[in-house]
């Protein structure tokens, strides 16, 4: 089986996310990379906050998309779906940990079904784990820790 990764320019895993990728600092979704050799064309990612449990009974969502790789070479590109975020907001809602540090977990999953005709912009995390039921083909987790 291939292996399957997730990377980012901004920090490696582990380590701190900028803070200018922070829900109050700006809020600039950090650069990430899928890592597959050939594995397929759709993939799906879910980043959260587990540390939140203790801050606010719950597991925070900050981001949710699904994208599917369209083309080959100079004509590739995505086409993207995004989800609704625990800030009630489509797409990228940053790191804002209410007290010091928390570490954030972008979830990762290689797929191999289209799920465009499933997920409409909004979706939630239980819509987006319902879809990729039965179809993930491989998962890769990268983690980043900030404080206000």
């Amino acid at each position: 089986m291939s292996e399957f990764s997730i990377t980012s320019k901004d920090f490696k895993d582990g380590e701190e996310i900028p803070k200018d990728c922070g829900y109050k600092h700006g809020n600039r979704q950090p650069s990430l990379e899928f890592n597959e050799e050939n594995l397929t064309n759709y993939f799906a990612l879910i980043m959260d906050d587990p540390d939140a449990m203790k801050a606010v009974g719950k597991v925070w969502i900050h981001n949710m998309y699904f994208f599917a790789r369209i083309g080959q070479g100079w004509e590739e590109h995505f086409k993207v779906v995004e989800g609704k975020n625990d800030f009630g907001e489509i797409g990228y809602g940053g790191p804002a940990p209410p007290d010091g540090r928390h570490t954030y977990v972008f979830k990762g999953y290689a797929l191999d079904t289209n799920l465009f005709h499933e997920l409409k912009d909004g979706f939630s995390k239980q819509e987006l784990e319902d879809a990729m039921k039965g179809h993930i083909l491989a998962e890769a987790k990268l983690t980043g820790t900030f404080t206000s």
